[in-house]
């Protein structure tokens, strides 16, 4: 398995939004990454497919809403793929990772036998203040470690190997199935389940408004009204799904865009600020680090040295 280097920036919009290019009856991918500080795809994502993040080897800090995530080898994180996260960018950072993506409706969709649902709680049943994280040493380590490891070798044995599609499926069920048994949780039911979908499908119109750059930016009272709830109920919902308040999804907009042009490098980043609306660059160079983690000109540097 060849550790390649991080680089999605093809895949991304200006909201962050990672887009795969999923085969029709095959929406599975594994793919192994190389993070190296400053040189990777940086900048907050969220996703339509559903995510697991198991570094092979080194540290890696992921942030995922609000909160910040520490993983070593053989840890397996279940993202949730709603909510910006993004790898934090630390001086030495040096690590390989595998990271499954997949489309829900490989595992359960109109049609699927009933029980089938439960492979994807892991994903749709997070606590608020709790990722889920399956650490290396514990008892279902292991397991877990073996099925990802079958995994991605039937994964990349290639196209033409004998029912290759049939034997992922396989043992992206038996890692699901150990992930269920780890984070399995009483008081969650199926229509929690299917609260949690319906209401990102909610959000759908809005978000797809958002994604598009030529789109004016929503205030707060246009946005309520665009989804059709109350203030607090959107308030609190909207803060669910994307792991963090409508404003502050809104600056993520921003701040994204910016990265982008930064990136082409058609602007000073004084003009960048103006552009996008920060009051002066001072502001914008304290925003973008804190979201970035280097400021602007740090990150040009950093995109250069990367290509």
């Amino acid at each position: 398995m060849t550790f390649e280097p991080h680089d999605i920036s093809a895949q991304l919009d200006a909201s962050g939004l990672y887009q795969l290019p999923f085969q029709r009856e095959f929406p599975l991918s594994v793919r192994a990454f190389h993070y190296r500080s400053g040189r990777f795809t940086q900048g907050a994502t969220w996703h339509e497919q559903l995510e697991l993040f198991c570094p092979i080897s080194g540290s890696v800090g992921v942030r995922m809403g609000d909160q910040m995530v520490r993983l070593g080898p053989g840890d397996l994180l279940v993202v949730d793929n709603q909510k910006l996260h993004n790898v934090i960018d630390e001086p030495g950072l040096d690590a390989q990772v595998v990271v499954v993506s997949f489309l829900p409706e490989l595992v359960y969709s109109l049609g699927s036998l009933s029980h089938d649902f439960a492979f994807l709680l892991p994903f749709y049943a997070q606590l608020e203040d709790r990722p889920h994280v399956l650490r290396g040493p514990e008892v279902a380590g292991p397991e877990a470690a073996a099925a990802l490891r079958q995994l991605a070798e039937e994964f990349f044995r290639g196209p033409a190997a004998p029912y290759r599609e049939a034997a992922c499926k396989a043992r992206l069920l038996l890692l699901l199935s150990v992930l269920l048994r780890r984070f399995q949780d009483a008081d969650v039911m199926r229509w929690q389940f299917e609260r949690r979908r319906q209401m990102a499908h909610r959000f759908s119109k809005l978000l797809a408004h958002m994604r598009d750059p030529s789109a004016t930016k929503l205030p707060l009272a246009a946005a309520v009204r665009m989804c059709g709830m109350s203030t607090s109920k959107f308030t609190r919902s909207f803060k669910q799904v994307a792991g963090m308040p409508y404003l502050a999804f809104l600056t993520h907009l921003r701040l994204a865009e910016a990265a982008r042009l930064l990136r082409i490098g058609d602007h000073t980043i004084a003009e960048v600020a103006d552009l996008l609306g920060f009051s002066d660059q001072s502001h914008f160079d304290r925003r973008f680090k804190r979201a970035f983690g280097v400021t602007p000109s740090q990150f040009q540097k950093q995109d250069r040295v990367g290509h």
